[in-house]
């Protein structure tokens, strides 16, 4: 397969999907989903319902049927209309975790109604370039209403004028006409982005893109996804690390393999700390992950938490690193910003025949 940075776009097991593979390896993996739970990133009209005591928190009625749940809601009456958008997947029977505070994002800009002012991303470090950005955002958002905010992404840098501000004014329209659709019965404004549009407004621009039907087979992908059904999955420079969700949690389990060398465990470790975010990305994973690491010393714990903090900076899923456990378990909390995968597919469990 070619080096560089490739987006392809498919059908993959009766779901269009997208892939990124960079130098021959997938890096990323977007499924359109086969579940009717909402989705992170869409907004909805929404009424509150009750609230929880002694949590701070209150219902939402999404409509047909579909639940939110609000964590800070302080002020906020029951039987109030609001608008809300969809922070974080939610297992079964739970209701969908929501914030009042809308974000629309295109490719080069975001619009914040709530949060009035503009803001460049701090990747963009070079004056000329940030004041020519400065430009674009105040002809973008000129007339726009004094509490709509921007944020321009790090894709803008070295952009052209005419795609930041067509990417402004297209996100700049949709949020101020969701923002006045305040009134009426609780329903879906706004879905979340399909797997395609979501590849192309976050993903890396690409050296190529792939669209033919039937790509994903003809480059052997499809064989390659199929893995991410197994628990199982190689580490760089051997050893491996086994992946089993939970309804508490996600246990991943390191293993050396047939290394038996003084400094198995410590090079097994460092290998997780670089492929973990990578698996955990592809199989749509979030919430508590809870690793159990190979054998090692005590203090190397520095090397492999230093390793992993060096990871996830380059992963766009939010991860923090909660610490070690009294059993030598690296504690993470991951979050939820996709459906994983098998309930993505509409599978359950296990890998495809």
């Amino acid at each position: 397969m070619k080096r560089g940075r490739i987006i392809l776009t498919d059908t993959w097991r009766g779901r269009d999907c997208a892939v990124l593979i960079t130098d021959g390896a997938v890096q990323d993996l977007l499924v359109d989903a086969d579940t009717d739970t909402p989705r992170p990133g869409a907004i909805y009209r929404a009424k509150t319902l009750r609230p929880m005591k002694g949590q701070g928190g209150l219902t939402l009625d999404l409509g047909t049927g579909k639940r939110g749940y609000l964590r800070h809601a302080k002020g906020i009456r029951p039987g109030q209309v609001m608008l809300v958008q969809v922070t974080s997947f939610a297992g079964s029977g739970k209701a969908s975790p929501v914030t009042p505070k809308l974000i629309f994002k295109g490719r080069y800009a975001a619009v914040t109604p709530g949060t009035p002012g503009w803001n460049l991303a701090r990747r963009i470090r070079n004056e000329a370039e940030r004041d020519r950005l400065n430009g674009l955002v105040l002809e973008g958002m000129d007339g726009a209403a004094p509490n709509l905010g921007l944020i321009i992404r790090s894709a803008a840098d070295g952009t052209e004028d005419r795609q930041i501000a067509e990417d402004i004014a297209t996100v700049r329209r949709l949020a101020e006409a969701v923002v006045e659709d305040v009134n009426g019965p609780p329903q879906l404004l706004v879905d979340a982005p399909t797997a395609e549009h979501a590849a192309r407004r976050d993903w890396p621009a690409p050296d190529e893109v792939l669209r033919e039907a039937g790509c994903l087979a003809n480059l052997g992908l499809d064989e390659v996804l199929d893995d991410l059904f197994h628990p199982a999955a190689p580490l760089p420079g051997g050893g491996m690390l086994v992946i089993e969700p939970t309804t508490a949690f996600v246990a991943v389990d390191v293993n050396t393999g047939g290394d038996t060398s003084f400094a198995a465990g410590l090079k097994a470790n460092l290998g997780v700390a670089q492929e973990l975010p990578r698996q955990l990305r592809l199989r749509g994973l979030g919430g508590q992950i809870v690793v159990d690491m190979a054998p090692m010393a005590q203090k190397e714990r520095c090397l492999v938490a230093d390793a992993f903090r060096k990871s996830l900076r380059a992963d766009r899923i939010e991860t923090r690193i909660v610490g070690w456990t009294s059993l030598g378990h690296l504690e993470l909390q991951r979050k939820r910003v996709r459906i994983p995968l098998t309930l993505a597919l509409g599978k359950t469990s296990g890998r495809p025949a």
